[in-house]
């Protein structure tokens, strides 16, 4: 007999341990995460920035090392999925969040190269506690 935990009382639902694994996102999978969706991280850094007049632009290049990186720093420093591109665009919009009212009228395109500048910090700075005895 088999038995799903939907057919659980609800009560017993959330008592039960399931225990699954997952496979790491791979760099496509990232890509993907940062396009596909109708409200993706990206579409929504360009209309914070278009709210402060600023026409942003992110080539598709720099989608792809976004993902690259954020592919990266999962495996090299702690996997934290697909909240990585999360940190990503953080650090890659700073400077532009806190500058986006003087620079109300101008189009910004962000680049790979922009991206790496920006972020490739991250993926240098590995977790060295780890191989501490």
């Amino acid at each position: 007999h088999f038995c799903k935990p939907s057919d659980l009382l609800a009560e017993l639902q959330g008592r039960l341990p399931i225990r699954v694994e997952l496979k790491p996102l791979t760099e496509k999978d990232m890509y993907t995460i940062l396009t596909e969706p109708e409200n993706n991280l990206v579409k929504q850094q360009e209309a914070l920035m278009f709210t402060e007049g600023v026409q942003l632009e992110i080539t598709d290049d720099a989608k792809w090392r976004m993902a690259k990186l954020a592919t990266q720093i999962n495996r090299e420093v702690e996997n934290i999925g697909a909240r990585r591109l999360h940190t990503i665009i953080e650090r890659l919009m700073e400077d532009l969040s806190f500058s986006a009212t003087d620079r109300a009228g101008e189009k910004v395109v962000i680049d790979a190269e922009t991206v790496q500048e920006r972020v490739g910090e991250l993926a240098k700075k590995s977790d060295l506690s780890r191989f501490v005895l």
